[in-house]
């Protein structure tokens, strides 16, 4: 592993939060670095909005330590130091915002610049490498959000969270909105997305196939110790 790949970008260690579920989220240890791509299962939809909020700095455990880019996320000063290290962390999530009556373009545009009606030529621009970074294709850029099939949607939320060049992505139960049959072409187009940009990725999922074609490594949380165990057998196998 060299240098590059060495530097930590996210570590949790021994962190508890309560969130009123019936046990707190536990976490004893993780640790993802540079470029490296981790799948956990073991978060429903509840437990992976917190760890999001964790990594982020938008909550603070209420035990333990998360350390993101090699420090504390307590130590953050104020809200501009915390914006400015929110920019470097990614989300793809359904419950970040978009707009259905919007063109995907327009949602594309939305991270750049608050006037998209018209899109400006040079936002323009932009917003469609972004679409073609993520696998969106040209002729999808001019139709309303809301007649856009899952695997856009997805691919939208994909797009707009590598649009301020974050160093790692967090990405929430991705497949849930996909038929099976798309889980794996949005894989291979996130690997693509990560590894072209040099991204750490942690995406919580209890989809096999996704997880597999993530590559990298797949743990499991176990919810009454927060310890994190690599999964293996059947879903090491359709690695």
């Amino acid at each position: 592993m060299n240098d590059a790949i060495a530097v930590p970008v996210v570590e949790v260690s021994g962190a508890r939060k309560h969130y009123g579920g019936l046990r707190p989220l536990r976490v004893q240890h993780l640790l993802v670095r540079t470029g490296e791509r981790v799948a956990l299962a073991g978060f429903d939809a509840t437990s992976a909005e917190i760890l999001v909020n964790l990594v982020t700095g938008a909550t603070l455990p209420d035990e333990g330590e998360v350390r993101v880019f090699g420090r504390s996320t307590a130590d953050v000063r104020d809200e501009r130091e915390w914006l400015a290290r929110l920019d470097r962390i990614g989300i793809v999530s359904a419950r970040a915002v978009l707009l259905g009556a919007s063109t995907v373009l327009q949602n594309l545009a939305m991270p750049f610049t608050l006037s998209i009606d018209p899109v400006p030529d040079d936002i323009a621009a932009k917003a469609a490498r972004l679409a073609e970074e993520a696998g969106i294709a040209a002729r999808r850029l001019g139709e309303p959000l809301s007649a856009a099939p899952p695997d856009v949607v997805i691919r939208v939320h994909l797009a707009r969270a590598i649009a301020t060049d974050p160093a790692v992505l967090l990405i929430e139960h991705p497949t849930a909105m996909l038929p099976d049959d798309a889980a794996p072409a949005f894989a291979a187009d996130l690997v693509r997305v990560a590894e072209g940009r040099r991204l750490a990725v942690i995406a919580m999922t209890e989809d096999a196939r996704f997880a597999g074609a993530l590559g990298g490594r797949s743990l499991k949380l176990q919810a009454a110790t927060g310890a994190l165990a690599e999964i293996g057998g059947w879903r090491r196998w359709l690695r």
